[in-house]
């Protein structure tokens, strides 16, 4: 079964009008907040455009970057983000939700339909929101509108630690996207923090 086939099965199981995907960029990482993209595809829409749409994991980046402007193309979609402080206060899962609520509220008022089903990539649930949802895991490698969310998603953080790893060089954002690589830690023992780290997440280092 290929990714869109798994949506519109979803879709005619739901009775829904529309299936919209959501998935997150940037748990996992010391640096930087967390983002997340919600991608509602648009109907009669060219499949040969996305014969590589994969979860973003599963990509180069160039192959992310081709793919890019085609989702945003032939979708509604929203992409929001959750800072750092924010993460800190309610901790990195309840961001990462977060995130993706922003996202699809979005989604929902572009397309003017409140008939949608959610599909969430992961194990829990978005809370707070008033739709019908789905979590799916691995979802990103299964849905055509979670594997594009998680492609915007990706694509937007990444270009983000890039213009912060101009602000401070020493961490290799450029390269580790903020993740603890050997580099990343040397840097921040011999630099010592900056507003963007995560605290929490560091608390074996410092």
């Amino acid at each position: 079964m290929n990714l869109f086939e798994f949506d519109n099965l979803e879709l005619l199981d739901s009775k829904a009008d529309f299936i919209i995907g959501t998935d997150e960029a940037g748990r996992g990482p010391a640096a930087g907040g967390v983002w997340a993209a919600a991608v509602c595809f648009k109907k009669d829409i060219d499949l040969d455009l996305f014969e590589t749409l994969n979860d973003s994991k599963k990509l180069t980046p160039k192959k992310r970057e081709l793919l890019y402007e085609p989702i945003k193309e032939n979708s509604f979609w929203s992409i929001k983000a959750v800072t750092v402080e924010k993460i800190e206060e309610i901790n990195i899962l309840n961001a990462s939700l977060l995130a993706m609520k922003y996202a699809l509220d979005e989604v929902i008022e572009k397309i003017g339909s409140k008939n949608i089903l959610a599909l969430v990539d992961g194990n829990k649930y978005v809370k707070n929101f008033d739709y019908p949802q789905k979590y799916i895991i691995k979802g990103d490698s299964k849905s055509a509108s979670i594997a594009a969310a998680s492609i915007l998603a990706k694509v937007n953080r990444d270009r983000y630690m890039d213009k912060i790893h101009l602000e401070y060089p020493y961490y290799d954002w450029n390269k580790n996207k903020g993740y603890l690589t050997k580099n990343h830690i040397e840097a921040i023992k011999i630099n010592g923090t900056t507003k963007y780290h995560r605290m929490s997440f560091l608390k074996n280092i410092i």
